[in-house]
């Protein structure tokens, strides 16, 4: 957005940005700190796109640019930076991040994560990073606990059949309609005989037909399914063709059945990387997607899995206690943005707490709602096990529906702890 709104069609086309261009851009970063932002985050990844498919303005920004952003917080006295990067070099990268926090002194947190292209390459960041907080720099790794990928299903933006002309003839009709179609025999048949045709073969493999690595979405949801149990096993095992085995499970709760396709964190077909990560003194718990890609991602629950799952759940590795997956969610997030008025239940901090019934805490399958304007489509995902919410000390939830309480205020910018606390 600050690149686009100072260089325009310039910015927007990926075009280097001359030193006006940065001299304006620090000021705003500077004007935009003082009036009450949080931060500077930037996106280096072609898996962030504009709705016609041109990869991020930000893509290529070159060091001139970021390095006078950072100054520009620098100018301020606050404000974090914040990284989401592919890491193709991730030396060079991480070096660059570096230079910033060395030159402008502020904090700096950047998204980690295993690719599957290099599945080893977290390793050599977290090393990286592990040196430049033992020399003090203010820098850390925001990772997730378990596999980040996609929701697939008849009610969602992409199915395995969504790139056929089966389905294209019947996209645009209702649920129910879509449904009675799917039903018939005939139908059937020609969507499962025109599941890769011609010509898409490679986009189809790579995301919605990546069998080996894809599951069925269950009633009680397990994210870190075992690859016997991928639909590619399953079709095997059934002799029977994947393409069915997805459909006749889309085809459960009215059309409603979901699949499951971690394509982040889950090359080794497990999370023992993810464990790794939540264990290194230099990550938080980040990463968890509440309100983009409403038709394909639904990772607003991870802060609950991360207590099931590790603290409770986990069966095929070692699992973290329960007190350390806590901190990671509330005072190590809460100091790697600057809000040192929260995340501890301390005398003079807000008093914004959980109240859990850990053997009862779960989260439920998701499901679609048509709650956006317009009737607009989104992912939703309950919990259950969450018997009080209280934000600044009023209860907000109790058992998970709202009470109507709204206490919650704008916060600008970093926030000092208490005196008391602060001594301490």
């Amino acid at each position: 957005a600050l690149r686009v709104y100072v260089m325009g069609e310039r910015g927007a086309n990926r075009e280097p940005a001359s030193p006006a261009d940065i001299a304006a851009m620090a000021a705003l970063a500077k004007r935009a700190m003082e009036a009450g932002a949080l931060g500077f985050s930037t996106s280096r990844t072609l898996n962030h796109r504009t709705s016609d498919g041109q990869p991020t303005p930000t893509l290529t920004a070159a060091e001139d640019e970021l390095m006078g952003i950072a100054l520009g917080l620098k100018a301020a006295g606050r404000g974090v930076l914040q990284f989401v990067s592919d890491f193709a070099d991730p030396k060079a990268e991480f070096g660059l991040m570096r230079r910033l926090v060395e030159a402008s002194g502020r904090p700096l947190s950047f998204s980690l994560l295993q690719g599957p292209k290099a599945p080893e390459a977290w390793r050599d960041l977290l090393a990286a990073l592990s040196a430049a907080t033992a020399e003090g720099l203010p820098m850390r790794a925001q990772v997730c606990g378990r596999g980040v990928g996609v929701l697939l299903g008849f009610e969602l933006t992409l199915n395995p059949f969504s790139h056929t002309e089966a389905w294209k003839s019947v996209a645009a009709l209702p649920l129910e309609q879509r449904m009675a179609r799917l039903a018939e025999a005939s139908f059937r048949a020609a969507l499962l005989d025109d599941a890769v045709p011609p010509g898409s073969a490679a986009i189809a493999s790579r995301l919605t037909q990546d069998w080996d690595n894809m599951f069925l979405m269950a009633e009680t949801p397990d994210y870190e399914p075992r690859r016997e149990d991928s639909i590619g096993a399953l079709a095997r095992a059934r002799g029977v063709a994947p393409e069915a085995v997805a459909l006749d499970h889309m085809m459960t709760r009215g059309g409603r059945g979901m699949l499951y396709l971690p394509f982040l964190n889950y090359a080794d077909g497990g999370l023992d990387p993810a464990y790794d990560m939540l264990r290194h003194p230099d990550c938080v718990a980040g990463l968890s997607d509440g309100g983009a890609h409403v038709g394909m991602i639904c990772d607003g629950s991870f802060p609950t899995t991360n207590l099931t799952l590790w603290a409770r759940d986990r069966t095929r590795g070692p699992r973290l206690p329960l007190e350390h997956m806590v901190r990671l969610q509330t005072r190590a997030t809460a100091e790697t943005v600057g809000l040192l008025d929260r995340g501890l239940v301390a005398p003079g901090l807000r008093a914004d707490l959980n109240v859990i019934d850990f053997d009862r805490l779960a989260v439920e399958p998701p499901t679609v709602g048509y709650d956006l304007p317009a009737g607009g489509r989104r992912l939703l995902q309950r919990a259950r096990g969450y018997v009080a919410t209280l934000v600044a000390g009023q209860v907000t939830y109790r058992d998970g529906e709202p009470t109507g309480a709204l206490p919650g205020r704008l916060v600008r910018g970093a926030q000092d702890a208490p005196a008391a606390l602060a001594a301490e």
